[in-house]
């Protein structure tokens, strides 16, 4: 509201002062027509140019607002040389109010017109007032009807004062309505503007002498005057379509970063805070899919409307590509403000989208850095908001502030994706070792199969749970190998264990980025020849967020695996956001029901009650229902009274090495249950398990 009432004063008093000086030359005795019909007609001329010019402005994009140049300033000047500063001011006046209410009639800023008015008088009358001080100085008398050599330098300096006094005047005014430094902004397009209005202005004396010499030969000097339009227009096009995006007509990444760059020196020079928000839509390519790349063309270019309509007039909305966009929000004082702002925008997404006739509702994903806790560079607040962007996507919370330890391409997680890259080498492959955990039959007691663990024996880290690698793993390209690597050993091992336990399988946990890997059926089919196991021996285990992900792929994929005769298993069930219908699609034999409401069943009806209806759920669909997190004989009983069919936790075993699993198998492990559990062997640290 403070800044609102500064530009207010500030363009209250340049219209007033503008205005003061149409009085003046209103009731000023030298503001009659010139004598004579030639004086008048070459008014007349004049003028028509002037206001002609006037209707045919160029458009400058100056931060989130334009600026414009017209072709008028020539005859403007011309008229101030030729007629004196009362008529032109006067003359530039009408021709401004007429064509602002012709061309604007329909815009309420009038406030803005009356503006336009004072600071183009305000510029006329300052450069009249240089040609009358210099000719009083006698420097130079400037006469019209006789234009020499010594009256170029006052026609020089007026005309230099004339592109001063309108710049500042409509610079500052236009830097104060976006809150940024007055100085930065002046200095924008500086160079463009400058050289586009000194050719403007240097033909304003031409226009004189020609008039003088023949009225008709002025009109030649459309011809020029159109080339500086058409030039100039065409730069100003060029400038804007390398900064801007061709379908929106938002500002690009290129642009962005400029502003956020800015943005940042303006931030240092006032003490204050600034955000950079990276927004993606979600599940946008389902649109897409189903209703062509036209239709997801016209949803896209109604998200810069629906983001500026939350936004103040000093922030900024760019579009980075696809279905990304990004937000600056300038000059903060409280952190807060930015998550609210992300709020605020997600509410507005709340109203659906018209489309042909279609409302779609689209919800965004919203990633915050904030300057300077986040970075105090413009790329690495963008790249620290593009990471926030994924985390609050793979979170399903909305909008998420950056976090520095959740940060995938930090240089420590960076540093480790090379050490894991080294450790996935062939002649390293002994640091990446497989834990198992078993699966025993509720009914009889028999373990039927195991589930493998990565663990990475880091050189310098020490033994490194799966969470701590995985994830880089997920973000730099390594988990197909890393996948393939775990498969491979569990094959290897499930044969070694074939004289033991024949019919034993083995699970093997898979990521979103391998059900999308095309080549993934081929490789798990070279596996099983390798090792010369049937097919049903293998068990991939899925998570519900991945079957959220690019649903068509993975079902696609999944298809195939169990065409194979691949066991498949939803892992951690109850936990992700999957929809029924797809539950039901899935061609998978099994689901995990996640640890978190085993291990409190028994004191929590709630859990129970959810426990009890899985099963039922599992049975329904002819899925069999392991229960994750057997801590106990209590809990053993309870599953077995609810129909549960399989059971998988320390109740039975913890994870396991590959040689301490194979003494437990040959020990007894075969058969477990109440009264029939094998000798633990000794293990490690608790914390070596899931």
């Amino acid at each position: 509201m403070r800044r609102k009432n500064i530009v207010y004063r500030y363009v209250a008093m340049v219209s007033a002062a503008g205005l003061a000086v149409l009085v003046w030359a209103g009731l000023h005795e030298d503001f009659r027509i010139p004598p004579g019909t030639e004086g008048r007609l070459t008014l007349c001329v004049f003028t028509f140019f002037l206001v002609l010019g006037e209707f045919r402005p160029i458009k400058v994009s100056r931060g989130e607002d334009k600026e414009e140049i017209t072709t008028s300033t020539t005859f403007a000047f011309a008229i101030l040389l030729s007629f004196g500063t009362v008529v032109a001011v006067v003359v530039q006046a009408v021709a401004c109010l007429v064509s602002e209410m012709l061309l604007h009639r329909t815009r309420p800023g009038w406030w803005k017109s009356l503006f336009n008015v004072g600071q183009l008088t305000l510029t006329l009358a300052g450069s009249g007032a240089v040609l009358e001080l210099l000719s009083a100085l006698g420097v130079s008398r400037l006469d019209p009807q006789n234009l020499s050599p010594p009256d170029l330098g006052p026609i020089l300096a007026a005309g230099i004062t004339f592109f001063i006094i309108n710049d500042v005047l409509t610079g500052l005014g236009l830097a104060l309505s976006l809150d940024i430094s007055p100085i930065s902004y002046l200095r924008q397009d500086l160079g463009f503007q400058a050289w586009t209005a000194a050719m403007m202005l240097a033909l304003a004396p031409v226009a004189v002498v020609v008039a003088e010499n023949n009225l008709l030969l002025v009109f030649l000097l459309a011809i020029p005057l159109v080339g500086i339009y058409r030039g100039s227009h065409q730069a100003v096009l060029n400038e804007h379509q390398a900064l801007h995006d061709s379908l929106t007509g938002l500002p690009n990444r290129t642009l962005l970063r400029d502003r956020v760059h800015q943005a940042i020196l303006n931030c240092q020079r006032d003490e204050c805070g600034l955000a950079v928000m990276i927004m993606d839509l979600d599940r946008f390519k389902e649109i897409n899919d189903t209703l062509g790349h036209h239709n997801g063309d016209l949803l896209l270019k109604q998200i810069g409307p629906r983001l500026k309509a939350c936004l103040r007039q000093s922030d900024g909305v760019a579009r980075l590509g696809g279905d990304e966009f990004a937000v600056l929000l300038r000059k903060l004082d409280d952190n807060s403000t930015a998550t609210q702002v992300a709020a605020k925008i997600r509410r507005s997404f709340e109203q659906p989208f018209e489309l042909q006739g279609l409302s779609l509702n689209v919800e965004p994903s919203i990633g915050i850095a904030l300057y300077p806790d986040h970075g105090v560079d413009a790329d690495v607040l963008l790249q620290r908001a593009d990471v926030a962007m994924y985390i609050a996507k793979e979170n399903r919370s909305g909008f998420t502030t950056y976090i520095a330890e959740q940060d995938q391409y930090s240089a420590k997680r960076l540093a480790l994706a090379g050490e894991l890259r080294h450790a996935l080498d062939a002649h390293r492959k002994d640091e990446l070792l497989l834990y198992y955990q078993p699966k025993a039959e509720l009914s009889t007691g028999r373990v039927i199969g195991v589930e493998t663990l990565l663990r990475w024996q880091h050189p310098r880290h020490a033994l490194m749970p799966p969470d701590d690698f995985i994830p880089v793993a997920e973000h730099t390209g390594l988990i197909r190998p890393l996948t393939l690597y775990a498969i491979d050993a569990a094959l290897e091992q499930l044969r070694r264990w074939e004289s033991v336990c024949p019919d034993l399988t083995v699970a093997v946990n898979l990521s979103v980025q391998n059900l999308v890997d095309r080549h993934l059926q081929d490789d798990v089919a070279r596996l099983l020849d390798k090792w010369v196991l049937a097919p049903h021996r293998l068990r991939l285990e899925i998570t519900e967020s991945v079957i959220m992900t690019d649903t068509k792929r993975s079902l696609a994929a999944l298809a195939a695996l169990h065409e194979m005769g691949v066991g498949l298993s939803v892992d951690d069930f109850g936990t992700g956001h999957s929809s029924l219908t797809y539950l039901k699609q899935l061609p998978v034999s099994e689901i995990k029901i996640d640890k978190s409401f085993i291990m409190n069943m028994s004191a929590t009806s709630n859990d129970a009650v959810i426990v009890r209806s899985t099963i039922d759920l599992g049975r329904n669909l002819g899925m069999q229902v392991v229960a994750e997190g057997v801590e106990d004989q209590m809990t053993w009983n309870q599953l077995s009274l609810l129909g549960c069919d399989l059971v998988q936790g320390h109740y039975v075993s913890r994870a396991l090495s590959a040689g301490d699993m194979t003494q437990w198998l040959v020990n007894g492990g075969l058969t477990v249950g109440p009264s029939r559990l094998p000798p633990r062997p000794a293990v490690g640290p608790l914390w070596l398990d899931p």
